[in-house]
């Protein structure tokens, strides 16, 4: 072999060891971006990852993000992870703080290969680009499926509960994880997530409570028995006071103890009872001995169902809006923050419940007429027309035909009524405003596709009651005649005297709301009040259950 020609082979070889050289020292996160494009271009539409037997949970988000940056890796760089991925893992860990399971976000799988890919670090050893890239994905899928759950709860409400319509929170996530990802503030960014009303942050200490309360021994249980009350004794006594005083109910330093019923457990009785929506006699009955022996960790499953309901709800609940807590049988009215005004309320029956929605109160209606749902007539109406043919002329109900101008009012004795039935019943029943008007003197009106709206009644007896569900869906309010006057504050020409006057005349008029007010209406069956105090409600429709059981399971791919 001639000279030059071996001068040749050599120039060539040290240009390609140059070359290889060069390439394998920068190639690591091409590598990386070469392996993230073919594992998710493979995966299918929507993709299917998963990394070590573990699914990757955002199947559309984490694509787009990839995307977004050509598919350059995220947490790390050539000398390995970034300072971010601890960031991740420390938000991660308080997940637990929300009610939420840190295992849901891959936690145990991206410290072991953490773990793995530090180890060989320490050891000189090369970094392998597909143990990246399953890191890479791991956080990634991570970050956006916790992030998701933080602003929009970990469930869709309306794939459990179809009377449950919610507005949730929205944002691009992708473009989130980028700038959180440049900024290096990954723990802040996840906390800016979280629901802004106190009402959360006070659940959160709750939370925390309960589960202290359980890593301590839990709550004493109160055996069976026969009612108790002040002045009574025995060892089932010692148990109540144990109770209540690790509810908080009851002083530990209180001046009578042992075995007596006295005046301090007697007060600590009430402030139970109160707290639990029951009878507030001091009396331990049946229903307070139930409620008293919900387990602690019963307790910490409501709150954490009523936490993810907070990641339901809009970012802002409205300057000013009235609030329906449906399980505590109560409206607030809420302005600038502050809590105006409080009633009770009558909500729907189990079998008619009313749904959860937000939406805007436009107007209200004096004196208003009743058109009858159809399915009210045959359900309710019907089986007391068969047996009182005067039913309808005693609760001034007329009968219908048609709707709008081809309406043609129908003599009701002419009917044969014991011969109509669900299958031919064709009539349309309206009852006149008056005082026997199920709809009482006033109704507001937030038009909605329950045909659900607020408004007075005539069986004012119905809010004395503890638990108050008697209606078919709607809400009957204590005082209309208040609501009516704030809500149309802003309206100079209607005063209370005028209301009334109104009122008094008789006649059905409607009145648009120059300012509409934001309306919730809510299922809350645990909250905690401005001085800590906290509260549980029975679970009126069975909701908490469904809840529960859709956290329980792994979280929906998305």
């Amino acid at each position: 072999m001639s000279r030059s020609v071996v001068i040749m082979i050599v120039l060539i070889c040290a240009q390609w060891l140059a070359l290889f050289q060069d390439t394998a020292a920068q190639t690591l996160p091409h590598q990386i971006s070469e392996r993230l494009r073919n594992r998710i271009e493979a995966a299918g539409i929507p993709p299917k990852i998963t990394v070590q037997g573990e699914p990757i949970h955002a199947s559309v988000m984490l694509p787009i993000f990839y995307e977004r940056r050509a598919y350059r890796p995220a947490w790390s760089k050539d000398n390995g992870p970034l300072k971010q991925v601890e960031g991740l893992i420390n938000g991660i860990r308080e997940a637990g703080r929300e009610g939420l399971r840190p295992g849901d976000y891959h936690l145990a799988e991206i410290e072991t290969t953490l773990r793995e890919v530090r180890e060989n670090q320490s050891k000189k050893k090369s970094l392998h680009s597909g143990r990246l890239v399953d890191l890479d994905l791991l956080l990634t899928d991570a970050f956006l499926i916790y992030a998701s759950h933080l602003l929009a709860g970990r469930i869709n409400p309306e794939t459990i509960d179809a009377e449950w319509f919610a507005k949730r929170r929205e944002a691009d996530l992708a473009a989130m994880l980028q700038t959180t990802l440049d900024s290096g503030e990954i723990e802040q960014s996840l906390k800016s997530l979280l629901p802004p009303q106190l009402g959360y942050a006070r659940l959160q200490q709750a939370l925390a409570h309960y589960r202290h309360l359980a890593e301590n021994s839990g709550l004493p249980i109160v055996p069976e028995g026969p009612k108790m009350q002040k002045g009574d004794l025995g060892e089932r006594i010692i148990a109540l006071r144990a109770r209540l005083v690790a509810t908080g109910d009851l002083d530990d330093r209180s001046p009578d103890g042992g075995d007596v019923f006295g005046d301090a457990l007697e007060q600590a009785v009430l402030r139970f009872q109160k707290r639990h929506g029951l009878d507030t006699d001091g009396v331990v009955g049946p229903a307070t001995l139930a409620a008293l022996n919900v387990s602690v960790e019963e307790r910490i499953r409501q709150i954490e169902v009523n936490m993810e309901r907070w990641r339901w709800l809009p970012q802002d609940l409205g300057k000013r809006y009235v609030l329906v807590n449906i399980a505590n049988f109560e409206l607030e009215v809420v302005d600038s923050g502050q809590a105006v005004m409080t009633m009770r309320v009558v909500v729907g029956r189990n079998y008619r419940r009313t749904p959860v929605f937000s939406d805007k109160m436009t107007y209200l209606v004096l004196n208003p007429s009743w058109n009858i749902p159809p399915s009210l007539a045959v359900q309710d109406m019907l089986p007391e027309l068969r047996k009182d043919p005067n039913y309808l002329a005693e609760k001034n109900i007329r009968v219908f035909q048609g709707w709008g101008a081809e309406a043609k009012e129908i003599d009701p004795n002419t009917i044969d009524w014991p011969k109509v039935t669900s299958e031919n019943f064709n009539y349309r029943f309206r009852q006149e405003p008056g005082p026997a008007n199920a709809l009482g003197q006033i109704k507001f009106m937030f038009p909605n596709r329950f045909n659900v709206y607020l408004h007075d009644t005539p069986s004012r007896e119905l809010f004395a009651k503890a638990e108050r569900a008697f209606s078919s869906g709607c809400i009957r309010i204590e005082k209309p005649i208040e609501l009516a006057i704030y809500t149309l504050q802003d309206n100079q020409e209607w005063s209370r005297e005028k209301i009334l006057t109104s009122i008094d005349n008789g006649t059905e008029r409607t009145i648009p709301l120059a300012d509409p007010v934001v309306i919730h209406l809510l299922y809350w069956t645990a909250w905690a009040e401005e001085d800590g105090s906290i509260h549980f409600r029975r679970d009126l429709y069975g909701r908490d259950k469904r809840v529960d059981e859709a956290l329980r399971q792994e979280p929906p791919t998305s």
